[in-house]
């Protein structure tokens, strides 16, 4: 295994804000699309009607208080994490914005809120194939850990996939 090559730190995090009811509907739809853009080839076509536009909003409508962090003005996000314990459970940044330097400040916001609850090691679950992704990961200084099998709920039924755990300690 080769040793995790570590985020550059000239970087500033992405300034952040909670999530606004006035985000949801963009944030619904540009998590839609990077969900589809990472998970298209791989879902099943049950986890793909499941992931409808509609439950990105019902998601989003249910989100506890000051789990999900946001980039970019208010009813228009560039970009989003969700943090859940020690779990990056969901980050993306707006297809439209790819390669213009916005995912890897996300990232250190999303390190920095982790590390600053007093998580040591973070974790985030990336689905197998998904290699854009994983990329991006690596590059960010997360180390693949393992392969496993995991269960998505969704409001049509559980759905079995495969995903890569990669983790990163964040705290010295």
């Amino acid at each position: 295994m080769t040793a995790p090559v570590e985020a550059p730190r000239h970087l500033d995090p992405a300034p952040m804000r909670p999530l606004a009811p006035a985000d949801i509907p963009s944030l619904a739809r540009l998590w839609h699309q990077g969900w589809r853009d990472g998970h298209l080839a791989s879902a099943s076509e049950g986890l793909v009607r499941a992931r409808r536009l509609e439950s990105f909003v019902a998601r989003l409508e249910a989100a506890p208080a000051g789990e999900v962090q946001v980039t970019g003005p208010d009813g228009a996000p560039a970009g989003f994490f969700w943090l859940k314990g020690a779990c990056l459970d969901q980050f993306y940044v707006d297809p439209a914005l790819r390669g213009q330097g916005l995912a890897m400040p996300l990232m250190l916001a999303a390190e920095a809120q982790l590390a600053a609850s007093g998580v040591d090691i973070a974790w985030l679950s990336c689905v197998v194939g998904n290699d854009r992704a994983a990329r991006f990961y690596e590059k960010a200084g997360w180390h693949r850990a393992a392969t496993t099998p995991m269960q998505l709920q969704t409001a049509d039924g559980p759905f079995d996939i495969v995903v890569w755990r990669y983790e990163k300690r964040l705290l010295p």
